[in-house]
């Protein structure tokens, strides 16, 4: 089964299916030139200008740089790294093709499989449909009068939206699947709808006294469910888990609905929540879709670029904290795409924090279109926030804004926007001083050129930073799992010592901890009694991620270290922090220093100069943190373990 002979009639009728453009725009993204589209080459360090060319009448790829070429099947061997038959099987899944092969055996086996994945979408119809029935009977009359009277959302919307009521009984699902519907209950609990219980046999409904609602594929076909909860339950909101037919960081809620009105009118609209979709579309407002409780992925973004010429995508997330922090996680996840042009990426903050379907109760449709033509580049919102709540008159204040625009405009590839921006930014910091604005400009030219490299490389990274670097970061992270009465203080620091998360697996954790922590409303920070237990669901959600998960198990576990370090948290807390700091400032005077070995000493003397003083200020930092770290480890040795 591994190598399956397949038949030739198969593999034609995948070729005919499999769209090269459909196919290509999953992974690049693709500009209209001509008949045909341009984009970034995959296959090589394609970072300038787009060499690589699909075109959709010869169903081939081409790129005139490194030569990569062929059909969408090469196309996906050669992205994946893959064998002919395993792109050729999950075509013909993805595109319903009977498969045959040369042998009648393999041929029935393949069959059996395709038979299994159409009942999880059936299955998944009819669960629709028992719920869509729920909501309108009197159990369901709660439910009803929440989404129509508090939501106010009409029967029609609702109806267009499939979205129903999942009864409040353990097993009223199970009972109308298997029991009634004899559907075994194997495939019920493919389908995420049933959990299995931990202690003793049986199954229980996932969905319960929820009200729901269905997430469609593109192609229309129901995934998966989100469920809100009605009462005081936790978590609030609760999605389908992975399976199969659902994968959430590669779907967008209400795209199947939008994806006509995105390449109509040339734009998508990304908001936070299901509520926020069905309250836009209603309004007449149908480019808007939703990300699934994840911050918004680099894949995500490219699946809406696929529908829009001009790449125009918006991001309206909440205006409150919290949503602040979502757009800087969704801009941080396609921010290179975003620096070569690749989306026209724009963020829309309603006013006074309000979300799209609070603002529409009060406004209207007009009004949010109006929101959205003044929507200012991602560019532009950014150096907004780093310059607005600051009172630029005090110099601290001055130079933390200044800093924080000079690592964004540092990172622009196109030098005629870097000086567009260079000098927009110095008349913003001038504050109407002509002669303020003249220094500040070459001040912030000087200091861009410096940052004109990725601060985020482990080029300048030595192999002893690397191993404290974990275990720094290990440290923190044992803690913040393990301890919750500290992680405040550790939040705090990384805030102050303005370090992250950079080994991959102490950073998915971290991630996948606050991403937990933001879906509950007790946000899990100072656990009590009757909390929910931020340690026990990072050990549920281990199914979800079993290759990540198998490298960050062991931090679940509390061992002897930890609890020590736990009993004199605050001083392991302050010393990994200055640790980590002083790591990245000796990447960055390091970094200077080569910088400045290749300047010419008589023709850029005020670049040299810049640099000069940019090693001075790191070793002076250094010099600080190991005067700290000194003391903190001397207040290590001093204390007593209890």
């Amino acid at each position: 089964m591994s190598n399956p002979r397949l038949h030739p009639d198969t593999i034609a009728a995948i070729k005919d299916r499999a769209d090269i453009y459909e196919v290509v725009s999953e992974h690049v993204v693709l500009k209209k030139q001509g008949k045909d589209f341009v984009g970034l080459c995959p296959f090589h360090d394609d970072k300038r200008k787009p060499s690589f060319s699909v075109s959709p009448s010869k169903q081939f790829y081409y790129c005139f740089s490194c030569g990569a070429g062929g059909n969408s099947i090469k196309f996906l061997m050669e992205i994946g790294k893959r064998s002919f038959g395993d792109v050729v099987l999950d075509l013909a899944n993805k595109y319903q093709v009977q498969i045959k092969t040369l042998d009648a055996a393999e041929t029935q086996e393949y069959q059996r499989k395709v038979s299994t994945t159409e009942q999880l979408y059936e299955i998944l119809a009819i669960t629709t449909k028992f719920y869509e029935h729920a909501l309108r009977q009197p159990a369901g009359k709660p439910a009803f009068d929440y989404i129509t009277r508090e939501r106010k959302f009409s029967p029609e919307i609702l109806q267009i939206f499939q979205v129903g009521y999942a009864p409040g009984g353990w097993a009223t699902l199970y009972s109308y699947l298997v029991d009634q519907k004899n559907y075994p209950v194997s495939l019920v609990e493919q389908a995420g709808l049933i959990v299995k219980r931990k202690e003793g046999d049986g199954y229980y409904d996932r969905f319960r006294d929820r009200l729901v609602i269905p997430i469609l594929d593109v192609q229309a076909r129901v995934i998966g469910f989100g469920g809100r909860a009605l009462g005081d339950e936790q978590p609030k909101y609760l999605n389908s888990p992975e399976t199969e037919l659902f994968d959430k960081g590669k779907t967008l809620y209400g795209l199947d609905k939008a994806k006509t009105a995105i390449a109509r009118q040339n734009r998508a609209v990304v908001v936070e929540g299901y509520f926020d979709v069905i309250a836009l579309h209603a309004a007449g407002i149908n480019t808007a879709v939703a990300s699934l409780g994840t911050a918004l992925s680099e894949y995500q973004v490219k699946m809406l670029a696929r529908y829009t010429d001009e790449k125009r995508i918006i991001f309206n997330f909440d205006a409150d904290r919290a949503g602040l922090q979502a757009t800087e996680r969704a801009i941080g996840q396609v921010a290179d795409m975003a620096y070569r042009g690749d989306v026209q990426l724009r963020i829309l903050n309603i006013p006074e924090g309000k979300d799209p379907d609070e603002f529409l109760k009060n406004n209207s449709a007009d009004a949010y279109e109006q929101l959205i033509e003044d929507a200012p580049l991602w560019i532009d919102w950014q150096i907004q926030q780093a310059i607005q709540k600051r009172d630029l008159t005090q110099p601290e204040q001055s130079q933390a804004a200044t800093e924080q625009i000079v690592k964004l405009l540092g990172n622009l590839p196109n030098p005629t926007l870097r000086t567009y921006y260079i000098q927009k930014c110095a008349e913003l910091l001038g504050q109407a001083n002509p002669s303020f604005i003249r220094q500040i400009e070459e001040s912030l030219r000087l200091q861009v050129k410096g940052q004109r490299w990725h601060g985020r490389s482990n080029k300048w990274l030595t192999p002893g930073d690397r191993s404290l670097l974990e275990i720094c970061e290990e440290q923190l992270l044992r803690i913040y799992i393990h301890a919750p009465q500290h992680r405040e203080t550790i939040l705090d620091s990384i805030e102050e010592h303005d370090i992250g998360f950079d080994h991959p697996p102490t950073k998915f954790l971290f991630q996948l901890a606050r991403e937990i922590q933001r879906e509950y409303p007790t946000h899990l920070e100072f656990e009590s009694a009757d909390a929910p237990d931020l340690l026990s669901i990072l050990r549920d959600r281990s199914a979800e991620f079993p290759t990540n998960m198998s490298q960050v198990c062991r931090y679940l576990q509390l061992d002897e270290t930890t609890s020590i370090n736990i009993e004199r948290a605050e001083l392991i807390i302050r010393s990994a922090s200055a640790t980590l700091e002083k790591i990245g400032c000796e990447k960055r005077s390091r970094h200077f220093k080569a910088l400045w070995e290749k300047t010419d000493l008589i023709t850029d003397r005020e670049l040299s100069e810049h640099y000069q003083k940019q090693m001075h200020t790191e070793k002076q930092r250094i010099q600080a943190l190991d005067r700290q770290r000194h003391t903190q480890f001397n207040d290590l040795a001093n204390t007593p373990l209890t």
